[in-house]
């Protein structure tokens, strides 16, 4: 039989061949990933893109690796999917490894798909969306797949608030490889089918004795309560790719553009009348400040992150009058809203990333001080909670605060007060600034009168409403400039929103200098 001609409609088809069979793989491994609940790599970019708009780059690449039958096996694309596509029609960069091939592990020809993925990110100026599910380094590539880290690590951190960096884990991630989740800015985890973990379980019983599942050690709610490695934790992994795309919604393209404005039917000037009933006046009763939040911004929808670590301080991503801001929060309803190290560390992370992309910040203040404990002392308070002040006197977005009730001490000024640079500070007739409570300011300064007296339990409640009245009163720090105005609290949404459109502009420099050294 003669053999057809060699025409541009043959290679046309080869090509198509070639990609189908790279695209779809070996049918028994993704039936076998599909088993454990998980889908492959190029249905997870579906997912995460509009339709359509997928542009794959460098499916064809092949490992030139020899030794140990690598030779005999080079699948095209390596195990990982790289290119572009939109979100809301906006560009993002995505990889996402294939654990159907080599079981995800990073080679030289994958590391350097990704490290091209990421160099056209950065320089596009556009988000990049890391899709996790690899086995770490190929061992079979020796130290060849080491070096391919370090060249992700090092563009990460040039790309750090540059571009924002999202990693999605819905896999393993183990060893140096959870290096990189850990430099980006947000870290997604679906459980049950995502850990990540220095050394394994398996290392820890050999070292220590200990006995700890996967899960156990490094799970999905173990790094969302627990380590604080993860922002956010889901039941499977189409909510959670939903919630990507979600926050990208959310967020600029890059550190030169503001976020997308998202105009809404909520009237700029709504009353928020509910306020005076969620917020009780008494200093000491608890609420839940996320209740505050719903009813302040634009529909009632913020996106909160780390909600289940550190609940003490609220982070959440919202707009107001169609523009994203970050919302810092004290949050009454745990641990009576103090801020403690994990508090601390999380308002800080959030706080840079903010200014990092130009997203305004409102701090909503109700807090009683830092946790006192020997526990918070020796594992360091005072340099994990001076990042917190460090990412807000370092700040040079549109800053608002607004004291709701209590706000004492040290952790009143880091809680973005005048005096570390807010542009405008609020408070509700409601708000107690001062030192410290009244009682506790009564019994130091006071201690002789109230030992030597004959009811001393008498001479000390005379003296704490004596304090009360004279440095506590609703309007002492308004008479002497510590804030801008008393406000209504049902005024509170159109406040924030005239005062947010005046600092849109807002244009500030910071000295120059080649860093800062923040408090680590």
């Amino acid at each position: 039989m003669p053999t057809p001609p060699d025409t541009i409609h043959h290679r046309v088809e080869e090509l198509h061949r070639i990609k189908e069979s790279a695209r779809d793989g070996d049918q028994a491994a993704t039936e076998r990933q599909h088993a454990k609940g998980k889908l492959t790599a190029h249905e997870r970019i579906l997912l995460l893109l509009d339709k359509g708009s997928f542009h794959e780059v460098e499916p064809l690449r092949r490992h030139r690796a020899t030794g140990f039958g690598l030779e005999a096996k080079r699948p095209n694309g390596d195990g990982v999917v790289t290119g572009w596509g939109t979100v809301h029609g906006r560009t993002v960069f995505v990889y996402a490894h294939d654990f159907r091939i080599f079981g995800g592990a990073l080679g030289e020809a994958h590391a350097e798909k990704i490290h091209k993925i990421m160099d056209l990110a950065e320089n596009s100026g556009a988000p990049l969306v890391s899709l996790n599910d690899g086995a770490g380094a190929r061992i079979q590539e020796g130290v060849t797949a080491l070096a391919g880290y370090g060249g992700i690590f090092r563009r990460n951190t040039r790309a750090s608030g540059v571009i924002p960096q999202i990693s999605v884990m819905l896999g393993p991630c183990a060893g140096g490889a959870a290096y990189s989740p850990a430099l980006t800015d947000f870290v997604f985890m679906v459980r049950d089918t995502s850990q990540m973990f220095i050394t394994g379980p398996d290392v820890v019983r050999a070292v220590t004795g200990e006995e700890i599942s996967q899960n156990g050690l490094g799970g999905a709610d173990v790094h969302a309560s627990a380590s604080g490695v993860a922002h956010f934790a889901y039941d499977d992994e189409e909510h959670c790719i939903e919630d990507v795309r979600h926050l990208l919604s959310l967020l600029p393209a890059n550190n030169r553009e503001l976020a997308p404005a998202e105009l809404s039917g909520d009237p700029a000037g709504r009353r928020n009348e509910s306020l005076l009933d969620l917020v009780p006046a008494e200093a000491g009763r608890a609420y839940d400040i996320r209740a505050v939040i719903e009813e302040v911004v634009d529909d009632g929808d913020h996106f909160e992150v780390h909600p289940a670590w550190a609940p003490n301080l609220v982070c959440s991503l919202a707009r107001l009058d169609g523009q994203t801001v970050g919302i810092v929060a004290n949050n009454p309803a745990a641990m009576a809203g103090v801020l403690d190290i994990e508090a601390s560390e999380k308002g800080a992370r959030f706080v840079q990333f903010c200014d990092a992309f130009n997203i305004p910040l409102v701090t909503l203040v109700d807090v009683p001080g830092f946790l006192p404990g020997v526990d918070q002392e020796h594992n360091g308070i005072i340099r994990r909670g001076a990042k917190l002040l460090y990412a807000y006197c370092n700040a040079t977005v549109p800053r608002i605060s607004l004291v709701l009730r209590k706000a004492y001490g040290g952790a009143y000024i880091v809680m973005d007060s005048r005096s570390i640079g807010a542009d405008l500070s609020f408070a509700w007739p409601t708000n107690e600034i001062a030192v410290m409570g009244a009682e506790g300011a009564a019994n130091v300064v006071f201690r002789r009168e109230i030992n030597a007296a004959d009811d001393p339990e008498a001479v000390r409640a005379e003296r704490i409403a004596e304090y009360k009245a004279e440095l506590m009163h609703p309007y002492y720090a308004a008479e002497r400039g510590l804030i801008d105005d008393v406000i209504d609290p049902a005024d509170t949404r159109s406040v924030l929103i005239g005062s947010l459109r005046m600092l849109r502009a807002k244009h500030a420099d910071l000295p120059s200098r080649k860093h800062g050294n923040p408090p680590q």
